[in-house]
């Protein structure tokens, strides 16, 4: 019997579905491959749609049976292997996910880490405030500035007053907390560019960045002073004390951050001595 048509065509969509990929076919997508579902379904209906028009045969009816139950069954095969990749697909995206997810979460804890190690280094544990380092570093930046223009600072040196008695009476949680008072009063008496730093013990350091004549600088001595010398409470405690405060200015008193510290230490001693609050350095008495 001569195969008409809708045969011939189904019977070369079986045959494409049996043969093997070529090399350069392995990697067809997806679009490929329902193009030749496609054709081999228009295939197996055109030929069901022969079958059903022609007159009743049953010699025919089993001789196009069997290639439309074939191809039914290859294309079955197929459906079903394609779905078997479709899953693996997708369990390895939702791996990759995950593993990107885990990838992030780590990056994530592992920056804060990093920036939590960063601060502690930079920081004072106790206060909070920037430590020595931090304030050798803000200074160096001052001296050096990156518009080129000349530096214009000044340093202040705190040094409380009356502290070690209040330590050694109430204990050293007491005098911790009265330091993270005092530190919390010094930050928040300053301006938004300058920087209250603990340099260590019941000593602070104060960095104005900005220029300021001597007579704001005597202002913001007195600032300080007041702030720190207003009554505090800790517990049931009502405590004082009373910050001495030595000043260094750029660069008549010195042109590195060690030696205006070193300044501002010296003057601070002298108005601790002579209790003046504060004091600006000068060179014949603090030198």
């Amino acid at each position: 019997m001569t195969h008409e048509p809708p045969a011939r065509a189904l019977a070369a969509a079986i045959a494409d579905r049996r043969r093997p990929a070529e090399p350069d076919q392995a990697g067809s997508d997806c679009s490929d491959r329902s193009h030749d579902w496609d054709g081999l379904f228009r295939a197996v209906v055109a030929r069901l749609r022969h079958l059903l028009a022609a007159p009743a045969d049953a010699d025919s009816l089993r001789g196009g049976a069997p290639e439309c139950l074939l191809a039914l069954e290859q294309l079955h095969e197929q459906l079903a292997a394609e779905r078997e990749a479709s899953r693996q697909v997708a369990r390895a995206l939702t791996q990759a996910r995950a593993a990107l997810e885990a990838a992030g979460i780590a990056l994530g804890h592992s920056q804060a880490r990093e920036r939590r190690e960063r601060h502690r280094a930079l920081h004072d544990t106790l206060t909070t405030l920037p430590n020595r380092e931090q304030f050798d570093r803000r200074v160096a930046d001052a001296l050096h500035p990156a518009e080129g223009g000349p530096p214009r600072l000044a340093v202040l040196y705190l040094d409380l007053d009356g502290f070690k008695p209040i330590n050694d009476r109430h204990g050293h949680d007491t005098g911790d907390a009265l330091l993270r008072i005092v530190a919390a009063r010094l930050a928040g008496a300053v301006r938004a560019g300058d920087l209250v730093c603990r340099i260590g013990g019941d000593e602070f350091a104060c960095l104005v960045a900005e220029p300021m004549a001597p007579e704001q600088l005597g202002h913001l001595a007195h600032k300080l002073f007041d702030a720190v010398a207003a009554p505090l409470r800790v517990g049931g405690l009502e405590l004082r004390v009373r910050p001495s405060i030595g000043i260094a200015r750029y660069p008549d008193d010195g042109d590195t951050a060690a030696t205006l510290l070193r300044h501002a230490d010296g003057a601070m001693y002298r108005a601790k001595r002579r209790h003046l609050g504060y004091a600006f350095f000068d060179h014949r008495s603090d030198a």
